[in-house]
């Protein structure tokens, strides 16, 4: 009897470990079908709503096929280069950035190229495709094809015509005690006055240093005309200097009517103008007795993987995912930003949005940037003391001349 009930109790044990075991392997079968995924995603901040609804979608849509724990944080685009080649294993595992920083990003080894280029070439505008690409190989998702700037304007207080021509706008605005505003700080902007003008300003074949002609003294138009003309508009009293913050600012509270800015401030000055928001190409602007049309810099918003993502697989769709068709829409929806998605561009939506339209007018005088990192210091100081009016009286010329030593140094 003794012996019996010992044997039923070995039974019961052996039974309850192989049970356990077998939970045990189910366990790990399971964990194995499902890992976890950690992700980290940088954006403007501006952009987060709307990143955090398409990470929902991205986590619902991959639902059980990966535990995700998918974070965003922002940072802003134009310091993402520094920020991720400060710290490369530590940075983001998808991130938004200008298409500016494209080269220095894949030269640090932070973007390998993308593996499904052609399907991903097939869906976007080819201008938004050439930003994200070096030596004929993709590096990037396109996401957005209007990084550039246009012309904002109230239109309770400037007409179309007026619109046209920056004489047209300062008369305007300073005839209702109001202002213009454009951020001669930014050399971003400050291009506007040089780039049509036939002086020249761009990469050498290094891809590093610039070659710069702004201080031409010969030629049609010369750079102290370029000068004289900004310290006129300076002396405007329909003018202010401002950041694109200020800027902002200034058309909530009513003192701006007008300003040079991009379709990230649609929204905004939408709520505040109402009705009355007007946006069109950028003005002509007088320079030695003729006008001539401002320039500007065109770009594209593009989405990165870090090369150094312990997930690179999940990374990518994430990425891709980003920077598909349906949230592309979405992206236009909730920010008005303007998408490289050939599909999403064509639409009737797109083509009747003010701010899209004027961009799109505005790009017939745009340039592709590319410019190396001594660009924009000298540009800005120069540009600064023409907002301030040359309080210093130095000769242009050779305000002209230091700044492009220093555009060009090596």
């Amino acid at each position: 009897m003794r012996k019996r009930i010992c044997g039923l109790l070995l039974c019961m044990l052996c039974t309850a470990v192989l049970t356990g075991c077998e939970k045990e392997k189910e366990t790990d079968s399971e964990a194995a079908e499902n890992p976890t995924v950690e992700l980290v995603v940088w954006g403007a901040e501006e952009d987060t709503e709307l990143m955090n609804q398409i990470i929902q979608s991205f986590q619902t849509k991959y639902q059980g096929e990966a535990e995700f724990q998918i974070s965003f944080q922002v940072q802003g685009e134009s310091q993402c280069k520094d920020a991720l080649i400060g710290g490369l294993e530590d940075g983001a595992d998808v991130f938004t950035f200008a298409d500016d920083q494209l080269n220095a990003l894949a030269a640090a080894g932070a973007l390998d190229p993308i593996e499904n280029a052609e399907e991903i070439i097939g869906r976007n505008l080819s201008s938004a495709v050439e930003a994200a690409t070096i030596n004929e190989r993709l590096y990037a998702y396109p996401l957005t094809a209007d990084n550039g700037y246009f012309l904002f304007y109230n239109k309770q207080y400037i007409t179309e015509e007026q619109a046209k021509t920056l004489d047209g706008i300062l008369e305007a605005a300073a005839e209702e005690g109001k202002l213009f505003t454009m951020d001669w700080t930014s050399a971003w902007y400050v291009y506007s006055f040089f780039g049509n003008t036939g002086l020249q300003v761009g990469l050498n074949d290094d891809g590093i240093t610039n070659y710069c002609t702004w201080n031409q003294t010969g030629g049609d138009i010369q750079g102290t005309d370029v000068a004289q003309a900004m310290l006129r508009i300076a002396a405007n009293p329909g003018f202010a200097s401002r950041t694109d913050e200020e800027f902002l600012n200034g058309v909530k509270d009513g003192s701006v009517i007008a300003g040079v800015s991009g379709v990230w401030n649609a929204v905004a000055i939408k709520e505040a103008w109402g009705e009355n928001a007007g946006a069109a190409k950028l003005p002509t602007y007088s320079c030695k007795d003729s006008q001539v049309q401002m320039a500007s810099f065109s770009g594209c918003k593009l989405i990165g993987v870090n090369a150094y993502s312990e997930y690179p697989e999940w990374a990518s769709r994430l990425a891709e995912w980003i920077t598909n068709e349906e949230n592309q829409r979405l992206r236009f929806e909730m920010r008005e930003q303007g998408p490289s998605n050939i599909a999403v561009a064509d639409s009737a939506e797109i083509q009747q949005s003010p701010a899209i339209a004027a961009l799109l007018e505005q790009s017939e005088f745009s340039q592709l940037q590319r410019v190396g990192g001594k660009f924009w210091d000298p540009v800005s100081k120069f540009a600064a003391n023409m907002a301030a009016g040359n309080p210093s009286g130095q000769d242009l010329q050779e305000q002209l001349d230091e700044m492009a030593e220093g555009i060009s140094a090596r």
